[in-house]
């Protein structure tokens, strides 16, 4: 298991950023135990129907507040109350903030009685997290999907697909990699690659044929980009405008887990039950896609150093753009001036897609 300190990205084992942490499907009327950055967390969500995040231990006595099937706290339907947690243990009330905010046997509440509580936030399906080392307010937003209100787009299915022994590193070299679209996902006769690196966002232009997801002759056209270190947003044009979705958020230092979905737009201007099932069937196509890539780092040794050639792209400038989120943020600003910019592997011509 590769570790942070090993390919030297900077001080923090994890980054800052906007991390997904769960689907809203997953997260109904019973508490959810998850575990990213090294750390446990319980997930919630309270009866006005907001998903709150909490540190999953009890400062009473270590009981975790959400793993518990059998106490009468939970038999009783007490678990949860109001948008407040209880734990099982002792029955010491938490509120969504991660103060105790009552001990059923005892009128005055010690200071010290409190979880760290996370800043969530529900959008698109997804439950997402902001994480600092630093424990700063977020400096950039999570990618806006207008789409998702527009009723022609079918919405997306989360695809859960589990844990990996992967450092994220190896996951964020592929926006820097054209080299490896043909071998790898059938990608033939690439007509641009290049990436552009702008603060807290990289963005990857491509556009190839493609053995799976573009028709015989047809350009496949992407504009693919990270905001911040964990989310994987990309448009695509070719058979089927869509966007896509790929989340990694560490679990350990050199563990990953990782979800997939697209979205997919319909030919009429409200998605019908033959556009949803067309939707599903490009969905199950794309994911078959990713999963090549998956099945790569589920196999292969960490790539502390790569021995690269001039026309791998450019993985220099992409491990540097992504240091700045393992690092203060007042260092932010100085590891951007770096790379910011556009680098070009294989140029654009002109009529190339452009970002929306």
């Amino acid at each position: 298991m590769a570790t942070t300190k090993e390919y030297g990205l900077g001080e923090f084992d994890f980054p800052r950023g906007w991390f997904m942490i769960a689907d809203s499907e997953e997260v109904k009327d019973t508490p959810v135990s998850v575990r990213y950055f090294g750390r446990d967390f319980v997930l919630y969500r309270g009866d006005s129907g907001k998903v709150h995040l909490l540190d999953a231990y009890c400062p009473h006595m270590g009981s975790h507040l959400g793993l518990n099937s059998t106490s009468y706290i939970v038999r009783d339907g007490a678990h949860i109350e109001g948008d407040s947690i209880r734990c099982p243990y002792h029955g010491w009330r938490f509120g969504p903030d991660g103060k105790c905010d009552d001990i059923p046997y005892y009128d005055k509440i010690p200071k010290a009685a409190c979880v760290k509580s996370w800043p969530v936030v529900e959008q698109t399906g997804v439950i997402f997290v902001w994480h600092d080392p630093e424990n700063g307010e977020p400096d950039f937003p999570l990618p806006a999907i207008p789409e998702w209100e527009d009723t022609s787009w079918v919405h997306w299915k989360i695809d859960r697909l589990g844990t990996l022994n992967c450092h994220p590193q190896e996951v964020l070299d592929n926006m820097s990699d054209v080299a490896h679209f043909a071998p790898t996902h059938g990608s033939t006769a690439v007509s641009y690659f290049e990436n552009e690196y702008n603060g807290p966002t990289m963005t990857q232009y491509f556009g190839a044929g493609h053995r799976t997801l573009a028709a015989k002759d047809e350009l496949l056209e992407l504009r693919t980009w990270y905001t911040g270190p964990g989310i994987l947003m990309s448009r695509m044009w070719g058979h089927l405008p869509s966007i896509m979705m790929i989340a990694h958020t560490p679990v350990d230092d050199g563990v990953i887990r990782a979800w997939h979905a697209l979205m997919v737009k319909s030919p009429n201007a409200v998605a019908t039950h033959r556009d949803v099932a067309m939707a599903r069937a490009y969905q199950e196509t794309s994911k078959l896609a990713f999963a090549q890539d998956f099945e790569i780092w589920s196999n292969k040794r960490p790539a502390f150093t790569i021995l690269q050639v001039p026309t791998d792209g450019p993985f220099h400038k992409g491990r540097i753009w992504y240091s700045q989120f393992y690092n203060p943020r007042a260092r932010a600003a100085d590891i951007q001036k770096r790379v910011n910019g556009i680098h070009a592997t294989v140029r654009k011509p002109m009529g190339a897609k452009e970002a929306a």
